[in-house]
């Protein structure tokens, strides 16, 4: 009875399409991201592009993430609701640079208040430290500033060999910079705040880490590389590298 075949049919059709109501939940990321507390930051998404650069962390609920000079907690609040109630957000600032940025460590206190997994560390050392073994340690726009004078000048490396020391085995270090020009290395942290993507890649590797992934987001072709990050031409909108790497297994 044809009738009866496509009654049939149609049953099996609906047996295989989900329901409305059966639908996917909002993953951790996209719940984060609608965190109504940061109805003041989201004005910043469309520049900032954070789907797209937390997506790097592979970050799931229960993890710790160590977030490298927060600055106004932008990132910390999307880490906080990603990992959720058992997880853990450390913001860390070094001492040398809290001293520049108390207004910060100030907002990530009165954060921390707010959200219940995250702890702000102000350390004592320039050498990058965590109270236990951590999933993930993300530096946005930082990495060329232990170069600087104002940090006493430890120098990248140190803080591409602490991170390897502080991550879990397959953990991940993200990096993200403003970008110098080819062939410039890192003789542009201390005047124009910015430093060579393959000298991230060369610091990291003899730190112990691997690339395994890159994000091209934040890149912009207008910029010259060559002028200061906080140059109105550029300020907000510098070419910038997101690198992942990870710590092997063993």
């Amino acid at each position: 009875m044809p009738h009866a075949k496509s009654l049939a049919a149609a049953f099996v059709a609906a047996l295989l399409v989900p329901s409305l109501s059966s639908a996917a939940p909002p993953s951790s990321l996209a719940r984060a991201l609608a965190d109504p507390a940061r109805a003041a930051q989201r004005g910043t998404d469309a520049r900032r592009h954070p789907a797209k650069l937390v997506a790097l962390t592979d970050l799931k609920p229960g993890q710790r993430i160590l977030d490298l000079i927060p600055g106004d907690g932008y990132w910390t609040r999307i880490f906080s609701k990603v990992v959720g109630p058992k997880g853990r957000v450390y913001a860390v600032w070094p001492q040398a640079y809290a001293r520049e940025a108390m207004g910060n460590v100030q907002q990530l206190q009165a954060i921390a208040r707010q959200y219940g997994n995250v702890t702000v560390q102000v350390q004592p050392s320039n050498i990058l430290s965590a109270p236990e073994p951590l999933d993930v340690v993300w530096t946005a726009d930082n990495f060329h500033d232990y170069n600087d004078k104002f940090m006493g000048s430890p120098g990248s490396l140190s803080l591409a060999r602490a991170a390897f020391h502080i991550l879990k085995p397959g953990g991940l270090f993200i990096v993200i910079d403003h970008a110098a020009a080819p062939g410039h290395g890192d003789r542009d942290t201390e005047s124009l705040h910015r430093i060579e993507r393959t000298t991230v890649i060369r610091q990291s590797a003899a730190a112990g880490f691997r690339l395994v992934g890159e994000s091209q987001v934040l890149r912009n072709p207008k910029d010259p590389l060559t002028i200061k990050v906080f140059d109105p031409r550029v300020r907000g909108h510098t070419s910038q590298f997101a690198l992942k790497f990870r710590k092997p297994l063993r």
